[in-house]
C-alpha cells in the first residue's frame, strides 16, 4: 500500500508498506484523507525529534475496516476520526480525565508498520495517517457521523482538537472576554473560531501575511494586525487582552503574547519551537495575577471533544470545510509539503 515514509534524511510516498492486523483492542482504519500539519514538516526538518524511518501524518479520518478482540464502541464500516493520544485509560492521569498527560501514550512509539521485505518502521504520533491503513489504539478511533466530508473531518483530530480545546478547556475563554491570536495558520483559525464560540467579545488575528486577513475574520476575528506590536493592540484593547495565544512557535513572539496581557491574563503556548528553545519575559509583569501556559492538544478528551465538534459542525457553528484550502493525491506529497512550509494554504489535505 502507499504511505509518506521519513527514512531519516528525505520524505518520500512509497507503495510497499504493510500493516500488521489489529490486535486486542486495536482498530484498522482505512484512510481516506489526512491533513498536513507543520508537527509532520517540523519532524522532517529536525525540530521535533523522532526515530526514523518512520510512517507520517497524525491528522486523519477514515473508515474501520476491522477490529480487535474487545473493541465496542466501533464496528467495520463506522466513519472515525482519529485522535493522536493513544491513553491508556488506567493510569493517574486518565483518571483524572486528562488523557493528554497519559505516560504510557508519550514517547513509545510502536511498529505496526513494515517495508515488503521485512524493515520495520516506526508510527508518527501513534497514529501514521500518511498511509493507506493505519492501526490505532481503540480510544483513538471517535465515530463521527458519514455525512461529514472525509477531507473535513479529518481535521478534527489535530487542528480542530487542538485550537478549539485550548479555548475551551485549557483558557476557559468566556463570554466578553478578549483575545488575541498570534498567527492564523491551521491552528490559529481554531483558537480564533473557538474564542467566537465561547462568546468572546473582541477577537484579534495577528499574522504577517495580509492574505489571511479575510479567513481569519471569516472565522471570527474582530481585528487583524501584521504584527504583535503593543502599541496596535492597545489601541483596541487599551488595558490589554484577557487571553493571548502564541500559534507560531517562536520565542520572540512568545514573550509578545505575555506582555500584551492585561492584568490577570494568560498567554497560552501552542506553537512548537525546536525542542531546546528558551523564552524570556518580565517577571515583575507575572505579580500582576499573569500566567503562562502549556497546552497539549487542546487538553482534550478525544472521545468526548472529537464528537462535540462534529455535532458543532452539522449545527452550522464550526467551520470544517473552509479549512481546507486544498487537496492532493498522497503521490503529491512533496507539493503539499512546499504549500504548507510557504504558508499558502490553511489546510492542505492528502486523499487516497
Amino acid at each position: 500500500m502507499r504511505g509518506v515514509v521519513f527514512d531519516g534524511k528525505a520524505a518520500r510516498v512509497v507503495d510497499d508498506l504493510e500493516v500488521r492486523d489489529p490486535g486486542p483492542g486495536e482498530v484498522m482504519v482505512a484512510v481516506g484523507a489526512a491533513g498536513l500539519c507543520h508537527s509532520d514538516l517540523s519532524v522532517i526538518d529536525g525540530t521535533i525529534p523522532f526515530p526514523a524511518p518512520v510512517v507520517l501524518g497524525h491528522e486523519g479520518a477514515g473508515v474501520v475496516e476491522a477490529v480487535g478482540a474487545g473493541v465496542t464502541h466501533v464496528v467495520a464500516g463506522d466513519h472515525v476520526a482519529l485522535s493522536t493520544i493513544a491513553n491508556c485509560g488506567a493510569c493517574a492521569e486518565c483518571g483524572r480525565g486528562r488523557p493528554t498527560m497519559c505516560r504510557k501514550a508519550i514517547g513509545m512509539p510502536g511498529q505496526p508498520f513494515s517495508r515488503r521485505g521485512g524493515e520495520p518502521l516506526y508510527q508518527f504520533a501513534s497514529s501514521s495517517s500518511f498511509a493507506e491503513r493505519t492501526i490505532v489504539k481503540a480510544v483513538q478511533a471517535v465515530r463521527i457521523p458519514a455525512g461529514i466530508p472525509m477531507t473535513s473531518a479529518a481535521l478534527i483530530g489535530c487542528g480542530v482538537v487542538t485550537g478549539m480545546g485550548a479555548v475551551l478547556n485549557r483558557a476557559k475563554v468566556g463570554p466578553g472576554d478578549t483575545v488575541v491570536v498570534i498567527g492564523t495558520g491551521g491552528i490559529g483559525l481554531n483558537v480564533i473560531q473557538g474564542a467566537r464560540i465561547a462568546g468572546a467579545s473582541v477577537i484579534v488575528a495577528v499574522d504577517s501575511n495580509p492574505a489571511k486577513e479575510a479567513v481569519a475574520r471569516q472565522f471570527g476575528a474582530t481585528h487583524f494586525l501584521a504584527a504583535a506590536d503593543g502599541d496596535a493592540v492597545r489601541e483596541i484593547l487599551p488595558a490589554g487582552a484577557h487571553h493571548a495565544f502564541e500559534c507560531v512557535g517562536r520565542t520572540d513572539l512568545i514573550r509578545q503574547a505575555v506582555d500584551l496581557l492585561d492584568r490577570h491574563g494568560q498567554a497560552v503556548l501552542l506553537g512548537v519551537p525546536a525542542a531546546t528553545a528558551e523564552a524570556s519575559f518580565l517577571v515583575s509583569s507575572m505579580y500582576l495575577d499573569k500566567s503562562i501556559l502549556g497546552c497539549r492538544y487542546g487538553s482534550s478528551r478525544p472521545q468526548r471533544d472529537i464528537a462535540l465538534y462534529a455535532e458543532l459542525y452539522r449545527e452550522g457553528k464550526l467551520l470544517l470545510d473552509e479549512l481546507v484550502t486544498r487537496t492532493y493525491p498522497v503521490e503529491d506529497f512533496a507539493k503539499a509539503a512546499d504549500d504548507a512550509h510557504h504558508g499558502r494554504v490553511a489546510r492542505g489535505v492528502l486523499t487516497f
